[in-house]
């Protein structure tokens, strides 16, 4: 029975999208079989009755906002209708007339290739060339195929002119929509300045909104880094507005996105309750897709709850255009990335309270937004002590990170003359005071007093005098410790309660803007780095390639690209198996870092295959360097569990200008004369010349 039972779903959902296109093309044709025979008056009727039943379903379902397919929409049925009826009141208009009214079908054709998309307009288009060829000589037309070809192409040519207006019109008010939103936004941030300036209590609430801007840009920055390393169509943010809604707060997309969604309903809804990432992929996809205002082209899409402490924050959305599956590491970048937007919305929520806390709250806020301001760690830092300085007259700072899986603490960063010498030095867990404000997740000592003669603050010979006042605060992010700050004073009595509070806040501000910092940087890697030997990946390389060449241009200077192809890896793999390959794989792209100078740009262009490009590099010292890479694979031995392996690489040279002046004609001399030297039986060097052009791989 299941079968039948998914047969009829299946039956019951096409007739539901396609029923009214299908009754406007039955009773199109039923009216031209009629009309054009003798005594089919009932026939006709009954055609002309169903295309404006059709018509009218088509209007009463565009009034009420239908969420069904594309192509079978109300849109493209109500204009199929239309264009059926407008050929019906031809016919009946007398022969002499009929010629002059008949630009009317190029009105409605072009109307509903305005409102339609493409594949809508074409069905419009297969509307019209069938009532031309059944009713072309009730109409007047010449017969023929030629003339027909004729009137069909016309038709083609103003619907696709009014189908290009109609978009460039759209994207023009697109546009001013955008830069009206960008003044606002401009205007707010001015404003938020100004009210910085003068002070007061609204002054704080105008930071805090700048606050939230920042907040909102990064979401945006993160999604963008998503979209690019997982190749999306769209990447989306959307948090709770109110009961039953989620509002759009950062979003990274090629094309519209609807500013509120149900957070109660279909996939979205499902999710939420069960507290888990859902996915669609494949036939299902169009009932799912909540996010767009029109039906949209989706192969695949994934939903991921953003959890708080006790609620929820909002949702992750991400869809692509093809129908492939989230795998496990797209899934694993997703929930990381889910996780940084966690942060930044807490931190966005942490700045809803500073609107209505004390002066040294907003100094709070105005270091959390030069925090979230910070892309690195370095700046983030940089960004928390100078904000420290705001709170508290201090001497001396530091910031220790705790590397857990070592266990080891690492002064990176010292401000103050005392402590220069203690960059970069490293201890281990023991009785000090950053050891203790780690294990136990608690600032230290009570009330900022500090005694060198009797404390210990990183470890033995590695003290700091003459600092009466001290205060060591934990790096906290939930309940993970990454470090400390560490903040000291000559004077006494600085850390006291007045400012112990706000900057323990500001420390914990600290730990959230290093973690995004450090979620920043991997995802930024994961879009822009091979996986597997840590290289560029191909779409990294070709951009900086581009931006080599014209600098090469600019300058006229050479530039040479070596393509390096391992000989037989197919066989190497197919011996000694994939992750043997793998091996070979990433000892050839230690061969090429190995020999990379700071202005070479090396990646791995799929598969064996890698791209060298080198700047200021002539044709013969690029041959020079494809032989040292050629001998030193050569060189290289590879253990196996089959005993001992050698491989060897053919390498095609080309150099700018004379092979080419641009990436994809250069490109394609070098690979011509990497497939001469695979023809030419492999291990070797080939220096594209003229005489080789034409010549591809197979």
């Amino acid at each position: 029975m299941d079968p039948l039972v998914r047969a009829s779903v299946h039956m019951q959902r096409l007739l539901g999208q396609f029923g009214g296109l299908l009754l406007a093309a039955l009773s199109a044709f039923l009216f031209v079989y009629a009309h054009r025979g003798e005594g089919r008056i009932a026939f006709e009727m009954l055609g002309a009755a169903g295309l404006i039943a059709s018509a009218v379903s088509a209007l009463v379902a565009h009034l009420k906002r239908r969420n069904v397919a594309l192509v079978s929409g109300s849109e493209v049925t109500l204009f199929t209708s239309l264009l059926g009826l407008t050929y019906l009141g031809l016919v009946y208009l007398p022969l002499e007339l009929r010629a002059t009214v008949h630009p009317v079908v190029l009105l409605v054709t072009m109307i509903g290739a305005a409102h339609t998309k493409r594949r809508g307009t074409l069905i419009l288009l297969a509307f019209a060339a069938g009532f031309e060829l059944g009713l072309g000589a009730e109409l007047g037309a010449a017969p023929g195929i030629g003339s027909l070809a004729v009137r069909v192409t016309l038709l083609s040519i103003f619907a696709a002119l009014s189908g290009l207006i109609y978009d460039r019109e759209l994207t023009r008010i697109t546009r001013v929509a955008q830069k009206q939103v960008q003044d606002e936004l401009d205007k707010l941030k001015e404003d938020a300045r100004a009210y910085r300036l003068l002070g007061g209590a609204e002054s704080e609430e105008r930071a805090a909104e700048t606050g939230a801007l920042e907040v909102a840009r990064s979401i945006d920055y993160a999604l963008y880094v998503l979209r690019s390393a997982l190749r999306l169509k769209s990447a989306a943010f959307y948090s709770e507005s109110s009961r039953g809604k989620l509002a759009l707060r950062g979003a990274s997309s090629r094309t519209e996105l609807q500013g509120q969604i149900a957070s109660d309903t279909g996939i979205v809804g499902v999710s939420i309750d069960r507290r888990e990432v859902l996915a669609l992929v494949g036939a299902r996809r169009t009932a799912h897709t909540p996010v767009y205002p029109r039906q949209e082209l989706v192969g695949s899409l994934c939903i991921v709850p953003v959890m708080g402490a006790e609620s929820l924050l909002g949702v992750l959305y991400v869809d692509r255009e093809e129908e492939t599956e989230f795998d496990v590491a797209d899934r694993a970048l997703l929930e990381k990335t889910a996780e940084f937007v966690k942060m930044a919305t807490e931190n966005e929520r942490v700045f809803g309270r500073l609107e209505r806390q004390t002066r040294e709250q907003t100094k709070l806020y105005r270091a959390a937004e030069a925090l979230s301001a910070a892309q690195s760690e370095v700046q983030v830092i940089e960004a928390g002590v100078e904000s420290a300085r705001t709170i508290a007259a201090f001497d001396f700072a530091a910031v220790t990170l705790f590397h857990r899986k070592t266990g080891l603490h690492e002064i990176c960063a010292v401000s103050g003359d005392e402590g220069e010498h203690l960059v970069g030095q490293k201890f281990r867990q023991n009785a000090g005071l950053v050891s203790m404000v780690v294990a136990n997740r608690q600032a230290l000592p009570y009330r900022g007093d500090y005694d060198a003669e009797r404390q210990i603050l990183f470890s033995r010979g590695q003290e700091v005098r003459g600092m009466p006042s001290l205060l060591v605060l934990p790096l906290m992010l939930h309940d993970r410790v990454l470090g400390t700050l560490v903040l000291g004073s000559r004077k006494a009595g600085v850390f006291r309660d007045s400012v112990r509070p706000t900057l323990e806040i500001l420390a914990r501000h600290m730990a959230v803007s290093l973690s995004n910092a450090r979620m920043v940087r991997r995802l930024e890697e994961q879009a822009t780095t091979d996986g597997l030997t840590g290289l560029l990946n191909k779409r990294a390389l070709i951009a900086a390639a581009e931006r080599r060449i014209k600098m090469a241009t600019r300058f006229q200077r050479p530039l040479s690209v070596l393509v390096t192809d391992i000989d037989f890896f197919k066989k190497v793999n197919d011996t000694y198996g994939h992750d043997v390959g793998d091996v070979v794989i990433k000892g050839l792209g230690d061969v090429l870092r190995g020999m990379q100078r700071d202005t070479d740009a090396i990646g791995r262009f799929g598969g064996e295959e890698f791209v060298v490009v080198c700047e200021q590099t002539d044709e013969k010292g690029a041959q020079n360097l494809a032989e040292r890479i050629r001998k030193e694979l050569e060189a290289t031995t590879f253990q196996t569990e089959l005993g001992p392996l050698k491989v060897t690489c053919s390498i095609g040279v080309a150099t700018f200008p004379a092979a080419g002046r641009d990436w994809e004609t250069l490109f394609k001399a070098t690979d011509e004369a990497l497939y001469v030297s695979k023809r030419s039986g492999r291990n070797r060097v080939t220096v594209w010349k003229p005489r080789l052009k034409g010549t591809s791989a197979a």
